[in-house]
């Protein structure tokens, strides 16, 4: 069957006709030979105004910039001259109205027996693809405005970790190029001599799952090897789904870090002068509690002027005291008169009594402890060294602390340094240290008890108290003074002393001291009705010269239960309150009642406390 002709052409026609391009048809001379529907609806030219009309006068065809082609150089004409395929961007046609739009264009030869017979031209309206590139253009401009004057560092990298891209302010913070950025990797930003590095990076990760990660108080890396604290954001670039690299939003806050660190000192510091501030009072109120009943030492004998003297010459100092005498001669006394004396004398004399604290909580005591450091600790405790920073500790009973913590406090008064329990930190305390003792530490040592070391570095500056029984001048003097005091406190007027009651103080042997003897006055005074004083429960124990430890003599020890005893029974065996013994005895309850047990006194039936 053969094709006809004219209905191939009518074909072709057709086709030419409903394409969305603009056509042209031109003779080898650049004259209009066809135009399809879409040029006429584009230019505006109609079929007449084109057909047989030179192509260049009709569009008078221009550069995109405004200049006009000569007609010889119009490039609308190239392919008839060379009879190549001419591919034409960033043109301007002209529509018939004198408006113009910018094209991009075919032409194409039409040969005929080799020889140039005409050419088509194809043309497209690229004005929305003009508008397109231009507001493209202006968006990437503006974003590459945003991310030059962003304060955040910003990196791009391409799936392989690779740096395409990095603003000023990354570039300032890490040492990396601007210019040449692709030297860099993502792995010398999280840093490529650390253990197991390549397979680290957590930015990595947003290559696997293509989810955004964020990260707080990162570490990056700089060119110089040096390392910086840092906050990052890292977002995976995604179209249609397919990742094509990675953007690292990242702020460097070494500022923050120092802020917060500031911060947390100034806290911690507020904190332990808060805990000072609360231990000094609580202290302070213990020791106001205490109530004290002189606030002198009294004492006319050559004994006492003489230690006076030696108190003078070492107050002034920060040199180690240490104060031996038998149980009752005033020791914590004249800690405190050393204390007065001092330089250190606006700061509290923090006392701590070895001898009546669980073997278990001196250490605690005297250095504090952290919370959680051991059953019970509940909460930090500042200790008691500690809390006489600038001022002065006074340990009583010093021979009462058990060996281990011996060592620890002979590093404290060599180092001047202390560790709380539960805590390694070092710190360091200024402490001018007062030790008392009724034992005898140089036989203690001999006993190996305590430590020699020990012993020297307290007895830098020893104090001897001469007992009672060697101030009998003094008894009077102490007497008299006792019998004012709790005269007033009892509400009696007592004025009259018998001259045997005097005979009898001044003859006893006081194994007790002055504490003894205070309370024997106590007792007498609440014993007696009138304004006469009686002693009848004391029984007077010549003493004898030549034979000072008569078998008529007791022991400290039975001497002591005697009394307490005495004074409990006085007060119907009540212990606490402002009427009970330990009030009486100047004691704590619960020292008391340790004292009770440890010398064995017992009731079976207890008066309600």
């Amino acid at each position: 069957m053969k094709t006809n002709p004219d209905h191939i052409l009518h074909r072709y026609e057709l086709i030419l006709k409903s394409a969305g391009e603009g056509i042209y048809g031109l003779d080898k001379e650049g004259k209009g030979t066809f135009v399809n529907p879409a040029a006429i609806l584009m230019t505006g030219w109609r079929k007449e105004d084109v057909i047989g009309q030179p192509m260049h006068e009709k569009h008078h065809h221009s550069k995109a910039n405004g200049a006009h082609y000569p007609r010889t150089e119009c490039p609308i004409y190239a392919a008839l001259k060379d009879g190549e395929v001419h591919h034409i961007t960033d043109e301007v046609f002209w529509r018939k109205d004198g408006s113009s739009f910018p094209v991009h264009y075919t032409s194409t030869p039409i040969l005929e027996h080799g020889e140039i017979a005409g050419a088509v031209v194809v043309f497209q309206d690229v004005s929305k693809l003009k508008q397109t590139e231009s507001a493209l253009a202006q968006l990437q401009r503006r974003n590459e405005l945003l991310l030059l004057a962003a304060g955040e560092g910003i990196c791009g990298f391409d799936c392989e970790g690779r740096v395409t891209f990095i603003n000023p302010a990354g570039s300032a913070m890490l040492g990396w190029p601007d210019q040449h950025p692709d030297q860099r990797s993502i792995h010398d930003m999280f840093g490529r001599d650390q253990p197991d590095a390549e397979n680290y990076c957590p930015v990595l990760n947003v290559v696997r799952d293509k989810q955004r990660y964020q990260a707080s108080d990162h570490k990056f890396w700089r060119a110089d090897g040096s390392s910086f604290p840092v906050d990052f954001v890292s977002t995976p670039v995604l179209e249609n789904d397919q990742l094509h690299g990675i953007v690292v939003m990242f702020r460097d806050i070494t500022e923050r870090k120092l802020a917060e660190q500031k911060l947390r000192n100034a806290l911690e510091e507020i904190e332990q002068l808060k805990n000072r501030l609360q231990a000094e009072n609580y202290y302070l109120q213990e020791q106001i509690n205490l109530n004290h009943k002189f606030e002198e030492i009294l004492g006319q004998s050559q004994s006492v002027k003489s230690v006076l003297h030696q108190v003078e010459q070492v107050a002034p100092t920060d040199t180690t005291v240490l104060i031996q005498g038998e149980t009752g001669t005033g020791k914590e006394l004249f800690a405190r008169a050393l204390h007065k004396l001092s330089h250190r004398n606006d700061r509290p004399l923090v006392k701590v009594n070895c001898a009546v604290l669980p073997a278990n909580l001196i250490e605690s005591e005297l250095f504090g402890h952290e919370k959680g450091s051991f059953t019970g600790a509940t909460a930090r405790r500042i200790g008691r060294f500690e809390l006489a920073h600038d001022g002065t500790i006074f340990l009583d009973e010093i021979a009462e602390l058990p060996l281990e913590l011996q060592a620890k406090l002979l590093r404290v008064l060599q180092e001047g340094e202390i560790e709380r329990l539960g805590d390694s930190k070092t710190i360091t305390i200024n402490v001018r240290v007062i030790a008392a003792t009724h034992r005898n530490l140089k036989q203690m040592v001999a006993e190996r008890t305590f430590r020699e070391d020990l012993y020297y570095r307290l007895s830098v500056f020893p104090l001897t108290l001469p007992p009672l029984r060697e101030r009998q001048h003094d008894i009077a003097l102490l007497a008299q003074w006792f019998i004012n005091h709790f005269a007033r406190k009892t509400g009696k007027q007592i004025n009259q002393i018998p001259e045997s009651v005097m005979n009898t103080l001044c003859a006893y042997h006081w194994p007790g001291n002055v504490r003894e003897l205070e309370n024997v006055i106590e007792r007498a005074v609440i014993l007696s009705n009138g304004q006469t004083l009686h002693i009848p429960e004391l029984e007077p124990v010549l003493k004898s010269e030549t034979d000072p430890q008569a078998d008529s003599l007791v022991t400290m020890a039975e001497m002591e239960k005697s009394h307490i005893i005495a004074v409990l029974q006085a007060t119907h065996w009540r212990i606490s309150g402002e009427d009970g013994a330990a009030a009486i005895l100047q004691m704590h309850p619960n020292t008391l009642r340790s004292r009770m047990n440890k010398l064995g006194i017992r009731r079976a039936n207890l008066a309600q406390e």
